[in-house]
């Protein structure tokens, strides 16, 4: 009966129950490794990635690499020394320039993600076959990230957003906790990259990521703008004076010509005080009859005296 391969091995026991045998005892290791949580592209789309090595995404890069992600652990570059940018083209990031690798770097928008949030405490599990000292180096692609072109080293901050140094490998992973950053929305790529001090590799991997997106607010309709803007303070007394010019003076009856053809168009006589308004008219009329009975009264007093 054939051994299974170390790198099989290693990533079932840290994806489904910790290893019970020490690394060595699996048997001949050939690689090292690979992200498992965010989980990277090459170990989603091996063998060993369950139903995500299923997904559309992953069998387009199954295709496109003319080979399955058998070796997801052995995804290295010799003698980069830090010499990322100058080595591993662009577009090509997440097989690390690697041929066996290309179809890591095909550039789609559905590949097997994890949701995370701005700002949150990132617990990342790295697995490896092999132990080895070195740094791992995180970067997040930049604020309005396409996914739908290929992964560039201009989609990427010059520098990472967290650094580890030699953490330790327990039960076949190693372990540590970064930040995120917080001003990212929508999907990203996690790009990790090992270097290290034990030997001359270094190892690039791709993690897909989404973040909340966030509320589009609408733009605000012109007669809204126009209404919320307040009025400046050295403007409000001429409004006034304006305003007080247009109104007429207390005491002062507007006159509504008369719409009648031949009516009469003769301003009205200004009225004050109490009597002024629609009981006006009434008023004027019964004193001018007080007064022409009275008149007449005293006329007829007159005449009989005579």
């Amino acid at each position: 009966m054939s051994r299974r391969p170390a790198h099989r091995t290693a990533l079932a026991a840290a994806l489904v129950t910790p290893l019970l045998l020490p690394w060595w005892a699996a048997g001949p290791a050939r690689a090292h490794g690979a992200p498992t949580d965010p989980v990277s592209r090459v170990v989603a789309c091996s063998p060993e990635g369950g139903d995500r090595a299923g997904s559309a995404a992953c069998r387009a890069a199954v295709a496109a690499n003319g080979a399955p992600f058998t070796a997801w652990d052995n995804l290295r570059v010799a003698n980069v020394n830090g010499r990322d940018r100058d080595v591993v083209p662009d577009g090509e990031l997440c097989s690390g320039g690697l041929p066996a690798y290309r179809g890591l770097d095909l550039a789609r928008a559905d590949w097997p993600s994890t949701r995370v949030t701005p700002g949150a405490t990132l617990r990342m599990r790295y697995v490896s076959t092999i132990p080895h000292t070195g740094t791992f180096r995180m970067y997040l692609t930049k604020p309005g990230y396409d996914p739908s072109g290929p992964l560039s080293w201009s989609d990427l901050p010059g520098k990472p957003f967290a650094e580890v140094t030699d953490p330790a490998l327990t039960d076949g992973a190693y372990r540590f906790e970064t930040t995120l950053p917080s001003d990212r929305a929508g999907r990203h790529v996690l790009y990790t990259v090992w270097q290290n001090s034990s030997t001359p590799d270094t190892y690039y991997s791709c993690s897909d990521v989404v973040f909340p997106e966030t509320e589009k607010k609408e733009p605000q309709r012109a007669e809204e703008k126009e209404g919320a803007r307040e009025e400046p303070e050295e403007a409000k007394p001429e409004r006034k004076r304006e305003a007080a010019k247009k109104e007429p003076a207390a005491g002062t009856a507007v006159h509504t010509p008369d719409p009648r053809p031949g009516g009469d168009r003769t301003p009205l006589a200004g009225t004050s005080g109490p009597a002024s308004g629609p009981s006006a008219p009434m008023l004027a009329g019964g004193a001018a009859a007080v007064l022409l009975l009275t008149g007449g009264a005293a006329l007829a007093v007159r005449l009989r005296r005579r």
